[in-house]
């Protein structure tokens, strides 16, 4: 299955809520008036854009309108679709890499996110990419994401550093950054308790995390994935805002997509926080992930 197929499955919940309500709305031989951008607001608040950044698209189509660069419903979607695109420049979907030694991507995100799961999705397509990666099981409060982990590293072929449960993350991520520049490791991946972005102590703990990763390999952690569950929709905007005040999150990697109706929430959150989506786990295997490709991505959520 290619990767518009993919993205397609994934998205059939979101295209059908996108497409039923656009059905109704992009009429052919129509001429566009107010009633039709009233309409469309509708369509995209239903699939779950959020009100700030469908209020901005409504904007930018009615003038498009105004100007005669549209005139009629039909060309509203692609004309929406090429606009929604140029939110993710290819520069910005990019991993950042170490200019020498180990990168190092500390993947955080709150519990039930998916998080442990996606960081060894990553690990797996790391090393597809014929890097050696090593995992950090940094989440020490939870005895079950440490053996998680330590389970997923065995299946997909990976070396782990681990402490026992209750042991200082910061102490694992030492080790951690020591063994990968030690056994020469092309990245490093740090996986991190779960907390919810209302929890201040942990969310201290996690900007600690970063500063212990900081001062033991230069330029480090080179990403800050933040691991978002696709199915909440709006409320992970809310998350990601709260996380960035901790930690400097340079992409996202959106979860359980394949079961979300709610994809309309990728354009929102790029929109409002401008921070770019890279990866995206679509189904609960090592190999169910992609590179977020937001044309293939934009044009699986709207085409029947």
């Amino acid at each position: 299955m290619g990767l518009f197929d993919r993205f397609k499955k994934g998205l059939a919940k979101t295209r059908e809520k996108i497409t039923t309500g656009f059905r109704s709305v992009l009429r052919l031989g129509q001429k566009i008036d107010k009633d039709t951008l009233t309409r469309l607001e509708e369509a995209m608040l239903a699939a779950d854009f959020g009100p700030t950044t469908t209020s901005k698209l409504s904007a930018l189509i009615s003038a498009g309108w105004k100007n005669g660069t549209i005139t009629q419903e039909e060309e509203i979607s692609e004309y929406l679709q090429n606009h929604i695109i140029e939110l993710w420049p290819e520069a910005d979907r990019k991993l950042n890499v170490a200019e020498s030694g180990p990168t190092v991507i500390l993947v955080t995100g709150i519990n039930g996110s998916g998080k442990t799961t996606s960081v060894a999705k990553l690990a797996h397509y790391l090393t597809q990419q014929d890097n050696k990666v090593i995992l950090g099981a940094c989440d020490t409060f939870r005895a079950a994401a440490v053996a998680q982990l330590t389970v997923w590293s065995e299946r997909i072929g990976v070396q782990i550093v681990k402490h026992d449960q209750g042991a200082d993350p910061g102490a694992v991520a030492y080790d951690a950054c020591e063994a990968a520049v030690a056994r020469s490791a092309d990245i490093l991946l740090l996986d991190t308790a779960g907390r919810l972005h209302t929890q201040d102590n942990l969310m201290r703990e996690l900007g600690k995390i970063q500063k212990v990763v900081q001062r033991k390999i230069p330029g480090a952690p080179h990403e800050v994935l933040l691991v978002l569950d696709a199915t909440i929709g709006q409320n992970a905007i809310v998350q990601a805002r709260q996380f960035s005040q901790h930690v400097d999150v340079t992409g996202l990697f959106l979860a359980k997509l394949d079961g979300s109706a709610k994809g309309g929430a990728v354009v929102g959150i790029r929109d409002q926080l401008n921070v770019p989506v890279k990866f995206v786990g679509l189904g609960e295997t090592p190999t169910d992930v992609e590179v977020f490709d937001p044309k293939l991505f934009i044009e699986a959520m709207f085409t029947v």
